[in-house]
């Protein structure tokens, strides 16, 4: 099957079955998969243009409802941090929209700029991992659901799994600024780096924060598409291909949605160890692999 937008020629089930396998791991941990897809399409589909970036995003856009749906079901969703999430990497993501399209064009410099970011995220998942203990909440507690406790708009409350965790929002908006620009550029939405920073940097358990990160990466994810379907007119007349190509990332949405259910339904039953060991491996073997290859 040959897509006319991206020029990439594939069967029509790859990017389904790709976007399944991997999809079902990283929902787990409130990341959408995109992180890994992107590096699928430029290297092995040979998708590298700008528009790989929103086709990466309308993946996101029709993958993760479905991860939010089990998520919010089970009561495992923390909304007030939504919303400070959300000022901020609205913020970001125009930001990195423009240093995308206008700076890192090149497939060779935007490959270097993934395997760093990549392994940044590597760095702090490898060290959680060695730092904390990373056992799985009691199932039959009857206590693996969110409970706010308290909602300012200065910090949140919130109960899970028997303890209570506290968070300051002004540093969560300054992240997720930072976070959006990047994501602009990714084309990850935010999640990819915004649920390690929670985990990581606020202290918070992935089994809770999973459903709002994933959820802040949709909505990121629809500003992000608007924003580049907007400003390709402009750049097409350089020759630039900004323009997402739908029916690719329709193609991975399928395959996340269904994979994002079933992960979302398995994760109250898998250690955050397990997943935090799974996809620092995998983000630090791209990385190397892009790195080395800038030099290269």
């Amino acid at each position: 099957m040959i897509f006319p937008v991206s020029g990439v020629q594939t069967p029509f089930w790859v990017p389904i079955i790709v976007a399944f396998g991997v999809s079902t791991l990283t929902s787990m941990g409130g990341i959408s998969g995109a992180f890994l897809l992107l590096p699928f399409q430029v290297s092995i589909l040979g998708f590298a243009s700008p528009a790989v970036t929103p086709t990466n995003m309308i993946y996101n856009i029709v993958a993760i409802p479905s991860g939010v749906y089990r998520y919010a079901k089970e009561n495992r969703m923390i909304w007030p941090l939504l919303w400070g999430l959300m000022a901020g990497t609205s913020i970001g993501i125009l930001l990195g929209v423009v240093i995308r399209i206008r700076y890192l064009p090149d497939p060779r410099n935007f490959k270097a700029f993934v395997g760093l970011v990549l392994a940044y995220m590597a760095y702090r998942l490898i060290k959680d991992i060695l730092k904390k203990d990373n056992s799985k909440p009691s199932v039959d507690s009857g206590k693996f659901v969110v409970g706010i406790k308290e909602f300012r708009p200065q910090r949140i409350s919130f109960e899970f799994s028997g303890r209570l965790y506290t968070i300051t929002l002004m540093p969560v908006f300054i992240l997720s600024v930072i976070v959006g620009a990047i994501s602009g550029i990714y084309g990850i939405g935010g999640g990819a780096l915004i649920a390690p920073a929670l985990v990581v940097m606020f202290g918070l358990p992935v089994h809770a924060i999973a459903g709002v990160t994933l959820l802040n990466t949709f909505l990121t994810s629809i500003i992000g598409v608007l924003l580049y379907v907007f400003l390709a007119p402009f750049y097409a007349r350089g020759g630039t291909a900004v323009s997402p190509d739908w029916l690719l990332g329709i193609l991975f949405g399928i395959g996340g949605f269904a994979g994002m259910y079933l992960g979302s339904r398995l994760q109250k039953y898998v250690r955050g160890l397990y997943i935090k060991i799974i996809l620092a491996i995998a983000i630090a073997y791209i990385s190397i692999n892009y790195i080395i290859g800038f030099f290269g």
